[in-house]
């Protein structure tokens, strides 16, 4: 069966809505068409965030208690409040950018100058601060064990504070090494890395001090995780304890869950290419606006399809953060 094709206008065209449909033009339409398209792969990666962390819910970290660091102010518990500035620098540089987009429907070229300028300056400050607390997330913190069958124990004192490795970890006079592939069936493929102190360090340190407590990643009916008593908590490091984890990595997480680091690096991650990709493509249109090549052409819709882009990725921030940080 042949299709049949509707000529229409007087010069035969099958197409006839004219050159911007939807009064759009080309390079706007692909743009919102792309738009869509990133935004089902973002729901994906949220998508799965969810189902595994319902499905590991009790051994999934508290935001609250992960994301409590501040530049400049070591050892100042502020709970989410670097991420919440984070978050307010990339919506004040969406803001920055409606004013670059309305300053080149009136053909200002110099308000399109500043206003993109401080646009830049928010992407390169958000990924600057994106790239700080990927490197404290990597680093950690407190440290932790884990047992035998990957799961994370933390310590505390009897105020029920949090207590980092070192602090209570017995003395080591020898020289310790990390093991390699080429030392045989000694070889342990978790020990990829020398931790500041050893298994034996912390077991002996926490034999010795009647003050410490383990808390395991189950949590009560409050949500809070379960902290044993000094006997259960010997039993559960004596018995079940196995390495020592700093920090976060693809393999372990001394926050919790495994799957909390990997998500947490790939979509932050995800999102921040996309960051990178409109910063690049801001200096780009920011140079052709200070050499008024937009200017010539009449119009600053290049400024515009760019702007589209920039809304596009604070907008999945605001979904980034609330699934990692507010739920």
């Amino acid at each position: 069966m042949e299709a049949t094709v509707v000529k229409t206008g007087t010069e035969g065209k099958t197409w006839g809505g004219g050159n911007k449909p939807l009064k759009a033009s080309y390079g706007k339409l692909m743009m919102w068409f792309f738009i869509v398209s990133d935004s089902l792969t973002f729901a994906g990666f949220l998508a799965s965030y969810g189902m595994s962390r319902f499905k590991f819910i009790d051994a999934w970290p508290i935001a609250d208690e992960v994301f409590t660091h501040f530049p400049f102010l070591h050892g100042v518990e502020a709970p989410m409040y670097y991420v919440a500035l984070m978050t307010f620098i990339l919506i004040f540089s969406s803001v920055t950018m409606v004013l670059a987009v309305d300053a080149g429907h009136r053909m200002k070229q110099k308000q399109v100058i500043f206003y993109m300028f401080l646009t830049i300056v928010g992407g390169f400050v958000f990924l600057g601060s994106q790239a700080w607390e990927w490197k404290t997330f990597i680093k950690g913190d407190y440290g932790a064990v884990e047992t035998h069958g990957g799961q994370i124990i933390q310590f505390l004192n009897k105020d029920g504070k949090r207590v980092a490795l070192g602090d209570f970890a017995a003395p080591y006079t020898g020289t310790r090494i990390a093991q390699e592939k080429g030392d045989g069936i000694w070889y342990n493929e978790d020990e990829e890395y020398l931790p500041s102190v050893s298994f034996e360090q912390v077991k002996a340190g926490f034999l010795a001090n009647e003050d410490l407590l383990v808390r395991i990643p189950k949590k009560d009916e409050n949500g809070k995780h379960i902290v044993l008593s000094r006997e259960e908590s010997i039993a559960k490091l004596v018995n079940d304890g196995n390495l020592v984890v700093e920090g976060a990595n693809l393999r372990h997480n001394e926050y919790g869950h495994p799957l909390f680091a990997d998500f947490f690096f790939f979509i932050t991650g995800f999102h921040g290419f996309h960051v990178s990709i409109g910063v690049l493509l801001n200096c780009i249109v920011f140079f052709n606006v200070v050499l008024g090549t937009y200017e010539r052409r009449g119009h600053y819709e290049m400024v515009e399809k760019v702007g589209l882009y920039w809304h596009f990725v604070d907008l999945v921030w605001v979904f980034v953060f609330t699934f990692f940080y507010l739920v």
